[in-house]
């Protein structure tokens, strides 16, 4: 790995640990610069998720107040995260190399077209559930099966797993956006931290770049709250739409038709 895959690595990971501090969608910069560096289509993925750990566990911690105040489903939500990310997990790396390269752009079209809908689509749904009280109660019976759904996808591939939580989470009947958020962050934890368990002990990470890329997370995420004191969120949002929109047309480009 020489200076310039370094840099490269690096730098994007300072990009996308601001960006899923603020916004969310670093994954959209992380994971093709881990490409980009010659690291392989299944490994940057696998690699991509342990560079996202540190970031799900301090922003779980801090929550851990809020968490709790969802007690009878913390559990319930931790097994299936757990469950869901263990089977997403071996399945991403059981997929062919050509494969999964063809189902990358439908993957990250399907996270871009969440970030672009998401904060829409719950509003939505936050008026649906109100309206309906039927609906909550239907989505809180089947809360621990939808996290299972949605935590395969998770540790297949991790981008937009966030936003198809809180999703869930607005379906389930939750109002209070900081239990909202604490308990999003409990299922990324679950699903990553045993998809991470399964990466490593398969041999499929690729140390180097994901340290390079971790350390640059850590410090993006550091310096994210001084940083979105300065920028309008328009802006923020407005930068994530433009990188995740680009990322995608170049893998489908590159997937399809190069």
């Amino acid at each position: 790995m020489g200076i310039v895959d370094v840099t490269l690595l690096f730098l994007a990971g300072i990009v996308g640990g601001v960006m899923n501090s603020i916004a969310g969608g670093g994954s959209f910069v992380t994971f093709p610069a881990l490409m980009l560096s010659g690291v392989p289509p299944v490994m940057a993925n696998a690699s991509n998720t342990l560079a996202s750990v540190a970031g799900y566990l301090s922003g779980a911690y801090a929550f851990k107040e809020d968490i709790l105040k969802d007690k009878g489903n913390v559990f319930k939500v931790l097994v299936c995260s757990v469950l869901g990310g263990g089977i997403g997990a071996w399945c991403l790396i059981h997929v062919e190399e050509n494969t999964f390269l063809k189902v990358v752009p439908w993957l990250l079209l399907f996270a871009c077209v969440l970030f672009l809908v998401g904060a829409r689509l719950n509003r939505f749904l936050q008026k649906v559930a109100t309206k309906y009280q039927h609906a909550s109660k239907f989505g809180a019976f089947f809360i621990g099966l939808g996290v299972l759904v949605i935590s395969i996808y998770g540790g297949f591939f991790n981008a937009g797993l966030g936003i198809i939580s809180l999703s869930l989470l607005v379906i389930a009947g939750y109002r209070d956006i900081n239990t909202m958020n604490g308990v999003k962050l409990l299922i990324s934890c679950g699903v990553s931290l045993t998809a991470v368990v399964i990466f490593v002990v398969q041999g499929v990470i690729a140390w180097p770049a994901t340290l390079v890329v971790l350390l640059g997370t850590l410090l993006g995420g550091y310096y994210a709250a001084r940083i979105s004191r300065r920028l309008p969120q328009v802006w923020v949002n407005r930068t994530v739409i433009t990188i995740s929109v680009s990322v995608t047309g170049y893998f489908f480009y590159t997937s399809y038709f190069a």
